[in-house]
């Protein structure tokens, strides 16, 4: 027991000093790693000297438990879920509006906008869809693309419960739009109704709508009654460096993000640059060092070498073991290693060496079992004579013509014919040996 402990302090220490090598490499010395459960890796941080700028300033509510992570200041009030330096995304919640009436069609609360409005990062044009929740429902997404207005929507109408697709968002108590336009900072969105509900108010008293993550929500019939109470739904954010572009960030190398051994490219939606770590590197490449060389030989799903695979800052190089050559690669480029012709010879010779003594062992054992047969047989021979054998087979010869004639009988049909010489049928014991009752073949009986 004292030795299973023992194994899990060391295993939880090792956890905890893998997970904490990991995020010093996303985060500043000496910086926050974490709000809560949510990862803060850099150019993103909770304090004055572990972030970018001010576009990435996590404000961590420490009166909540666990602490809350919000986007810029809790005066926008919109919660951090998940920050990727990968693929350059933020999952924050927003809110879900809505419009409700009691069953004379009477509005009993103020309706709600679903609204946000973010100075900095854009609304992921990917990921994202508008959804409205109805069987009297039309719902208006209007948004602010740059200097342009924008504006689509969805109609969502059923007059039974039963007329609704759980897992469908065709029209039918659910619709949906994935038309959101690149560079979208700030959006709102409304809900009306053709009869206030009245006529589905049993079962849908509430229209509701929401800009939310695509694979966040699942249409369910439940959600005709009260969205199943959710007021705040994941949605995505892209974001990215600035409002300049690389060409231009790069003009000015102390204010330029992108690191050692990484790369930059552009946003694809609104301004900005971003920054990826370089091929065959890996880590945070907004830090300095903070893309670490991959060790693709330690994985042989990160190489494609035969024989011999030496690392090399950001790549691999294959070759081959003394004997052989060729380049070491098995890819399309690659024609592996193969022995040298004296290596080869080697080879053949063991082979023939071992086919040899294969050959030879089986030709040993034939004719020891031959010249053990043939032992044997001189052996009966022997006892045959010494038993008074010939003297026997004279009388026989001599007795051919008489009616009664005297067989000799092989082991083999004695054997059978006692039934391997069964104690029950022993009929008598004498000096020159036992007696044995026999049935033979053909059924006649015989004294051994």
């Amino acid at each position: 027991m004292e030795l299973q402990i023992n194994l899990m302090h060391a295993m939880l220490l090792w956890v905890i000093a893998a997970a904490a090598k990991a995020a010093s490499q996303t985060i500043k010395p000496d910086c926050e790693a974490t709000c809560g459960d949510v990862s803060i890796p850099y150019p993103f941080g909770t304090r004055e000297g572990c972030y970018l700028n001010d576009d990435f300033l996590i404000a961590c509510n420490h009166s909540l438990s666990p602490p809350k992570p919000l986007l810029w200041n809790s005066s926008f009030n919109l919660q951090v879920l998940n920050i990727s330096i990968e693929d350059h995304r933020l999952r924050i919640y927003t809110f879900v509006g809505r419009d409700c009436y009691d069953k004379m069609g009477k509005q009993y609360d103020q309706p709600t906008l679903a609204y946000a409005n973010l100075p900095r990062f854009p609304f992921s044009d990917k990921g994202n869809r508008f959804t409205a929740i109805g069987c009297d429902t039309i719902a208006v997404f209007n948004g602010l693309n740059g200097a342009d207005d924008f504006t689509t929507g969805c109609l969502s109408l059923c007059n039974s419960i039963r007329s609704v697709t759980n897992g469908s968002c065709s029209g039918i108590g659910c619709c949906q739009t994935s038309n959101i336009p690149k560079g979208l900072f700030s959006y709102y969105a409304s809900v009306g109704s053709f009869y206030n509900h009245t006529k589905v108010w049993s079962f849908n008293p509430c229209s509701y709508a929401f800009l939310a993550e695509e694979e966040s929500f699942n249409f369910s019939s439940a959600d005709l009654k009260d969205l199943q109470n959710r007021t705040v739904f994941p949605t995505l954010l892209d974001w990215a460096v600035g409002n300049k572009t690389c060409e231009e960030a790069k003009k000015n190398l102390t204010s330029y993000a992108c690191k050692d051994n990484s790369y930059c490219y552009n946003s694809d939606n609104g301004p900005g640059y971003r920054c990826n770590c370089s091929s065959g590197f890996q880590g945070n490449p907004y830090l300095p060092n903070g893309c670490q060389d991959i060790d693709e030989c330690a994985d042989p799903k990160r190489n494609e070498c035969t024989k011999v695979c030496i690392n090399t800052p950001g790549s691999y190089t294959c070759s081959c073991p003394k004997g052989y050559h060729g380049n070491g690669r098995r890819d399309e480029n690659g024609d592996g290693c193969t022995p040298h012709d004296d290596q080869l010879l080697i080879v053949k010779i063991a082979v023939g060496i071992f086919i040899g003594l294969i050959a030879l062992l089986i030709t040993s054992s034939w004719l020891y079992w031959g010249l053990k047969k043939r032992k044997f047989i001189k052996l009966k021979e022997k006892f045959f004579q010494q038993n008074g054998g010939l003297m026997l087979q004279q009388q026989l010869h001599g007795r051919e013509g008489s009616s009664e004639s005297v067989k000799i009988f092989t082991a083999e049909e004695l054997e059978k014919a006692t039934n391997k010489y069964d104690e029950d049928t022993i009929i008598g014991r004498g000096g020159y040996g036992t007696v044995y009752k026999g049935i033979l073949a053909d059924g006649r009986f015989n004294v051994n």
